[in-house]
Formats: structure tokens, sequence, C-alpha cells
């Protein structure tokens, strides 16, 4: 019996005991293709020779100083390297652990923003309906996945949720996209209006839809209206970039496909990789100069922020992007996958739409692709989707709720960014087999 406290109670989890490449391969031998790196984590694979060279350099250097006291080389040349490949507009860096806490970070840094401007009856977060931003209590709350932030709705602090840019689901049929990228996004000045002008502080995005909808993209032009709203009443744009950023749509921040720039902007899990747990908050100078200029500090702080080892993992994983030109194969990979997904199921009937940007994408799975009908969701399909495709060597990483937290399924696909061609057909191949089966089987495994 596991001591451990699974995402699942009943759980029979297979032992994982190594990997190499884009393949992990468990205590029987047994191998998977990451066709999800993990949940669009393992941006270069597994046991990249380069980070573990880099980590083995840094574990005989310095493993931990606490940044109450110290900085560290290691951790001021990421955060240069971060500053160096980041448009103008971004200029300074908070590193942390993890994704939700970056969000967490970004939240609080634009509360305390307006707090140091003299500006503290501002205290409303405008953020999107089938959003997630993590986990902890805060950014929890801004998320707007219902199936997560349910239970715990008591503790959470008020927010206020929008339509999500979900053009499959929400545009109208006499709508061109950019009427409806318009439309939706006029709803956020709805908002702030309602509110009050002076009492917003930010709105909150993830530049690309991830786990809660599957990779669902914004329409041209939708946060160039987003931008313009927010400048118009002084509210700042966090854009969450924990999943869908550091080089996985082929930029390294998906919001330079939109020709903006936020005033804050999450990001982790591509970040490092997976070799080490680590995010990180970038942010404007008009954010720094606030601190610097009023109370001279940040009042947040994790123990484990600026981890040496993190930052060394963080910074080889952004090497090797940047010295193999990884970002090149990403564009490249990601349009044949794409290619290949509608070659496979163009004309299948379960499924709905297929979107995304290089190599983040999604599929949406329905009863009927005619109109758009969500599967019963007892059925559980996106949970049968990941048991066929685990059985087949495949990882992906299917959800429910894909529509309003209860309807609705999707298959995320995130492989590494060192994935060929044939290893694009080989994850389509097996993917389609997995649908094929998952579909034909009742919630109880019965036909």
């Amino acid at each position: 019996m596991s001591r451990i406290l699974h995402r699942s109670i009943d759980a029979d989890l297979p032992v994982a005991i190594g990997g190499r490449g884009i393949e992990l391969f468990d205590s029987d031998g047994k191998a998977y293709i990451d066709a999800s790196g993990g949940a669009a984590v393992s941006c270069l694979g597994h046991s990249h020779p380069g980070v573990l060279a880099a980590l083995h350099a840094q574990l005989d250097k310095l493993t931990y100083a606490h940044t109450g006291f110290f900085t560290s080389e290691i951790a001021e040349r990421l955060a240069d390297r971060l500053i160096a490949d980041s448009p103008d507009g971004i200029d300074f860096v908070y590193l942390v652990s993890g994704g939700s806490e970056a969000m967490e970070a970004a939240l609080k840094m634009a509360r305390q923003y307006f707090v140091e401007r003299g500006e503290g009856r501002r205290r409303h977060i405008i953020a999107r309906r089938q959003s997630y931003h993590g986990n902890t209590l805060g950014a929890l709350a801004a998320g707007g996945n219902e199936r997560r932030r349910g239970q715990f709705r008591p503790l959470l602090i008020e927010t206020h949720h929008i339509a999500p840019c979900y053009a499959y689901r929400g545009r109208l049929a006499a709508e061109s996209e950019f009427e409806y990228g318009e439309r939706v996004a006029g709803e956020l000045e709805a908002k702030i209006l309602e509110l009050g002008p002076d009492q917003v502080i930010a709105f909150v995005a993830e530049t690309i839809v991830g786990a809660t909808a599957g990779a669902v993209p914004p329409v041209e032009g939708y946060f160039k209206k987003i931008r313009e709203i927010c400048d118009r009443y002084g509210v700042l744009l966090i854009l969450d970039e924990v999943m869908c950023g550091m080089g996985r749509t082929g930029f390294l921040h998906a919001f330079e496909h939109e020709g903006i720039v936020p005033d804050i902007v999450a990001i982790a899990k591509g970040l490092g990789g997976g070799y080490q747990p680590i995010g990180a908050v970038l942010f404007g100078r008009h954010v720094y100069d606030a601190f610097a200029t009023g109370s001279g500090l940040f009042q947040h702080g994790h123990t484990y922020m600026g981890h040496p080892m993190a930052a060394a993992a963080a910074l080889a994983v952004q090497d090797v992007i940047r010295e193999h030109q990884l970002l090149d194969n990403v564009v490249q990979m990601g349009e044949l996958l794409n290619r290949q997904l509608r070659e496979r199921f163009h004309n299948h009937q379960h499924v709905g739409d297929i979107r995304g940007r290089g190599l983040f994408r999604g599929i949406e799975i329905v009863a009927d692709r005619g109109d758009k009908s969500p599967l019963d969701p007892s059925r559980k399909v996106h949970a049968a989707v990941k048991r066929e495709a685990m059985a087949r060597g495949l990882m992906v990483y299917p959800m429910g709720g894909t529509i309003d937290g209860a309807q609705g399924d999707h298959i995320l696909l995130a492989p590494p960014f060192i994935v060929n061609a044939g290893q694009i057909h080989t994850i389509v191949e097996r993917l389609g087999d997995a649908l094929d089966a998952a579909l034909d089987y009742s919630v109880d495994g019965s036909r």
C-alpha cells in the first residue's frame, strides 16, 4: 500500500524509473511517448545531457542560499537571460518555485503596485470563465475553473469573470472572428465600468487557454483590444503563460504573437523543463519603480525562491533551446502535428475542433460534430482516452468540463521541442487508436 496521497485515491499508477528523449520508462520496462510533456512541462524531454551537466556543476558550487541574505550568480545570470530574450517593456524578474506561486505573486504584486501609488481603493480582479491560474487560494479565486473552485468557494477572495475568447463555442454565425473578439473583449470594459474604473486592479488571462479548455487561442485582435481597454482605465494586464509560454507556441512568449506586452506575466513549466521546480514573474519597470520609490520592498516571499539548483536548470534549458534553435523546430513540428491531426480526424464524427499553436494543440471531443453537442459527462470519455493512450504507450493530457466545468471533453498535446517527424506520426497514430477505443466504452469499461 502506498503511503502517498495520490491525486486519485484508487489510482493504480505505473512506477516511472527513467526517461530518455521524449520517452519515459516504467518498472515493467514499458516505454511511453510523452506527447503532453507531463503537463506541458518537459520541453526538452528527459535526461538531456546538457541540463544534467549544468546541474552537476551547480551542485559542486552552491545548492542553497536564502534570498533574505544573499543573491547568487546563477540566479542573476538567469534573470539577465530572461530579460534579454523578452520584448521591450519586460524589465525585471521575480523567481519562485512554480506556476501557482508565480500567479499568487503576480496578484499580490499588482495590488501592492496600486497601494504604493496611493490608489489603495483598487481591489477587484477580473478574469475569464473556463480559465485556470493555479491551486493556491488566490490563484484559484482568479481562475474560472468551476470544477476546481467549487468546494473551496467559501475560502476564495471575491473575483469577477467575463466570457473567454472561445470562438468554436462562442462566435455567432453572423460574426467574423474579429467581430467576435471585439465583442467578448468589450465585456471587460463593461465589467470595469460596473465595478468602478478606480476600483479595478487587474485583468488576468491565459494568452492561450491550457488545461481547462484545451489549447484555445485568441482570435486576431482580441488582445490588442484588451490592452487598449486596460490602458484606458489604468488597469494592469496580467498574462498567465505558465503552460503556453517559454517557447511552446514558437515564440518565447505566447503574447508576442498578439503584438502586445503585458504589465506582468507569469511563467513556469517550460522555464525549467521539469528538471527542477521553478517559476517566475516578469514585469515592467513601472511596477518596479512603484516599489522602489515607495516602501522599497515587495511584501512577499518564499523559502526556495531564486534557488540556485533551480536557476541552473532553467538557464541550461534556455541555453539548449537557443543553441539548437529549437523554437524553429517547434514551429515546423507544430505545423506538421496540426496537419496530421487534421488528416487523421478531419471527418471523425466525434472530433469537433482541432486548435492551438506550435507544439500546443487541443482536440475537442463531441457527441456530434454537426451540432457540437457534448458527450454525456457520465461517460468520462476524457478518462477513457487517457487510459487507452497509456495502454498504447502514449501520454496525453485529456480533461472534462471543457465547456462550462461540467460538460465537454478535450485532449491536450504538448510534446517536447525535440520531437521529430517520425515521432509526430506515431503520436497521431496512437492517439487515433486510443480515441476510437475510448469512444467504444462506457464509463464502467463495458462495451
